[in-house]
């Protein structure tokens, strides 16, 4: 009997790490923007990728970061990577990935690693491929520029302390990570809002990105501006941007307890591929 290893995968795994990450291309679309910009370059990944593998294929991935992140792994992977992230001790801040493979990841770190500040046991994963029609796009919604980012900083951090329950500023480096996460993504062109006497009042920003799916993240409208159609029309601007120049399908994911945000990308004809779920430290 063959016996699986784990090992730390480097750039002479990239092939065999795109064909498992090919598996499930949209759940996928974060760990597969990791690695096609890094190249599995151990300085550019952002921390490092396990491979699980047997009679010398490789079955599984972990990305093993800011972000635990299994992926395509079943039960003999799961345990593997568990074990290997007990003897390392936890340097994420946050497990996400397949529903399925996370929580039997988490029942295995939770004794040591546990408690969780939250964890969200199903987040529905949705994709589309096109805009419907009959939803006009905003035209007010535009990428933000690069000089704009004191603009666009006070909406993202309220979009991120309103999601994950504490605000980015009170990071142990006072946000300056996550600063540079947003100034990025501006700086790249990804980063859309619509801005009204001097406010952003909507904004939606590009995320990962593959050959294949492009990924929805910080979706925020303004508390005040809820309900008048913002987020539908904002967003049919961004996926129209999205699906013309970046990639065929557009994928998102939302907790299952946001009811307002579940019909606004069902009415963009958004539908559900699988489910996601996070656990939050």
């Amino acid at each position: 009997m063959t016996t699986p290893t784990l090992r730390v995968l480097g750039p002479a795994d990239l092939g065999a790490a795109l064909g498992v990450l090919d598996k499930d291309p949209v759940a996928n679309a974060f760990v597969t923007a990791r690695v096609l910009d890094s190249g599995l370059e151990a300085p550019y990944l952002g921390g490092e990728m396990w491979g699980y593998q047997r009679r010398g294929r490789l079955l599984a991935l972990c990305y093993s970061g800011a972000n635990l992140v299994p992926v395509c792994a079943g039960p003999a992977a799961v345990r593997a990577f568990a074990a290997r992230a007990l003897r390392q001790g936890r340097v994420c801040s946050s497990i996400v990935g397949p529903a399925g493979p996370t929580a039997r990841l988490w029942a295995h770190l939770e004794p040591r690693w546990g408690p969780a500040r939250e964890v969200r046991a199903r987040q529905p994963l949705m994709v589309t491929g096109a805009v419907p029609p009959g939803i006009t796009p905003d035209p007010q919604v535009r990428p933000v520029r690069k000089d704009e980012m004191e603009l666009v900083l006070p909406a993202a951090v309220a979009m991120f302390t309103e999601e994950v329950g504490v605000s980015p500023l009170d990071a142990p480096d006072g946000g300056l990570t996550y600063q540079a996460r947003v100034a990025e993504t501006v700086g790249t062109g990804r980063c859309f809002a619509r801005v009204e006497d001097g406010r952003v009042v909507f904004k939606a920003e590009i995320g990962a990105i593959t050959p294949g799916t492009c990924q929805l993240q910080g979706v925020w409208t303004a508390p005040d501006r809820r309900g008048h159609g913002l987020a539908t029309a904002g967003l049919a601007t961004v996926l129209r941007h999205a699906l013309q120049e970046i990639a065929p399908l557009v994928s998102l994911y939302v907790n299952d307890f946001n009811a307002p945000a579940l019909a606004v990308y069902r009415r963009l004809g958004f539908t559900e591929s699988g489910a996601l779920m996070s656990v939050l430290f």
